[in-house]
């Protein structure tokens, strides 16, 4: 098994700061996973209605904005807006622990902290997909999503492990003031990396913002391969849609675990996870990256199915699966991301990565909004458990997609879409007829 860890990538010092920066805010993100839920459940009182608010947050963000921050981060250096960004994200979510220790910590402050957060998470997820590309060389951006996912994976194991002990033994609203500092920790961090960017181009030859977003979404509309690649995740979106509304009720309340045991379950899933991270490249480099792909997929829908068989009345059993269930199925996601960044870091050229990286992450925010507001909808109507079956027919759509597209024969990471490429990609659909 090769290393990601032992690639020359790490002979790069900018590399290493965006992977130690990147480290320990997914650290604190991690544990704010686990607490901000928490917070709205056993502090505030929160139910399935309310959940699904505050889930549907983060993907009204990215629905709102998203298209704009990939436009936006094109424009620019990508290194100042992940420093702003965390900046802006630490502040945010250090007011929480401060208005609980007041006592003035109320639902609408819980609402009003993670939509501004969320807003800022799309600026810098559109600006650190594009950015990364700019520090390593292509032919290393396997290890080096490798190595960042791998590190995050560690992250999400010591992060999820303590969370749900940190939340028991301070509270939920203190313990996201960790994630606070970690957001701080990171931002110092990117700000001391010298490598310099490409320039961005010059304002006189930018197009309004308008046009350069639907340029984005055209690209990934022409290339066989991207559109795949955006079927899928949005089928995984769907997926995440349900879990994200119905997990966390359907787990303390039906099946009666604490916070230190679904600490313990997360933890796995980081295990996972990172076992996940350093297969993908040796995986890839035997089996291709399409045959990576549909494995992944397979295996995380049949991990969806152990979540809702968990019985009530059984915590061991229940337990049981749910750790079944991040065996599985974090660690065939974590090779699907792998992949699919990889693919498309390597395909797009790097001042249109902003804007096709922000169509997906559109493209999944509606779907998985759409699906987080049904699922608080049908959890109120159905139950929690029979809405979580909804998970693995989405699931099953996604294998279909990839399977019925050029992803499946893809062996080797594609050529590079050039500049004059996509121009003759962008002209030809602004001369297609309306409908077509």
């Amino acid at each position: 098994m090769r290393n990601p860890f032992a690639s020359p990538l790490w002979r790069n010092g900018a590399f290493r700061r965006v992977w130690a920066a990147s480290t320990v805010s997914v650290f604190g993100s991690l544990v704010t996973r686990i607490a901000l839920p928490l917070v709205a459940i056993l502090v505030l009182g929160a139910g399935a209605a309310e959940m699904a608010i505050l889930r549907s947050l983060d993907l009204v963000a990215a629905l709102v904005f998203g298209l704009v921050a990939g436009a936006w981060v094109d424009r620019l250096r990508r290194r100042p807006v992940l420093i702003w960004a965390d900046l802006g994200r630490a502040v945010l979510l250090g007011s929480i622990p401060v208005a609980f220790a007041l006592g003035v910590l109320t639902f609408p402050h819980l609402l009003l902290v993670t939509g501004a957060a969320a807003v800022l998470t799309v600026f810098f997820d559109a600006a650190d997909n594009a950015y990364l590309p700019s520090v390593v060389e292509r032919e290393q951006l396997t290890d080096a999503n490798a190595a960042l996912s791998a590190s995050g994976s560690a992250s999400e194991v010591l992060a999820f492990g303590l969370g749900g002990f940190l939340v028991q033994l301070l509270s939920a609203p203190v313990t996201i003031a960790i994630d606070a500092v970690t957001f701080l920790v990171s931002a110092v961090l990117l700000g001391t990396i010298r490598k310099e960017e490409a320039p961005p181009p010059p304002p006189a030859e930018r197009s309004p913002v308008i046009a350069e977003i639907r340029d984005g979404v055209r690209i990934v509309r022409h290339d066989p391969i991207l559109r795949a690649f955006l079927g899928s995740q949005i089928s995984i979106s769907l997926v995440w849609g349900i879990f994200g509304t119905t997990w966390w009720l359907f787990t303390i309340d039906e099946l009666g675990l604490g916070a230190a045991a679904l600490g313990v379950v997360a933890a796995v899933g980081g295990l996972s996870s990172l076992a996940g991270a350093l297969v993908t490249g040796p995986a890839t480099r035997r089996w291709g990256v399409g045959t990576v792909v549909i494995a992944a997929l397979v295996l995380s829908t049949l991990a969806h199915v152990f979540v809702p068989l968990a019985p009530a009345g059984a915590p061991l059993v229940a337990l049981t699966l749910l750790i079944l269930a991040q065996l599985v199925g974090d660690s065939a996601l974590t090779a699907y991301d792998i992949s699919e960044v990889v693919v498309r870091q390597t395909l797009v050229e790097d001042r249109a990565l902003g804007r096709v990286s922000s169509t997906f992450v559109v493209a999944s925010g509606i779907a998985q909004l759409s699906t987080t507001l049904l699922a608080g909808a049908l959890a109120v109507a159905i139950g929690l458990r029979t809405t979580m079956w909804l998970a693995p027919l989405f699931g099953v759509i996604g294998i279909l997609i990839i399977w019925f597209s050029p992803v499946r024969r893809l062996r080797e990471l594609p050529v590079r879409l050039d500049a004059g490429t996509m121009e003759a990609v962008e002209g030809s659909e602004r001369d297609r007829p309306i409908g077509a």
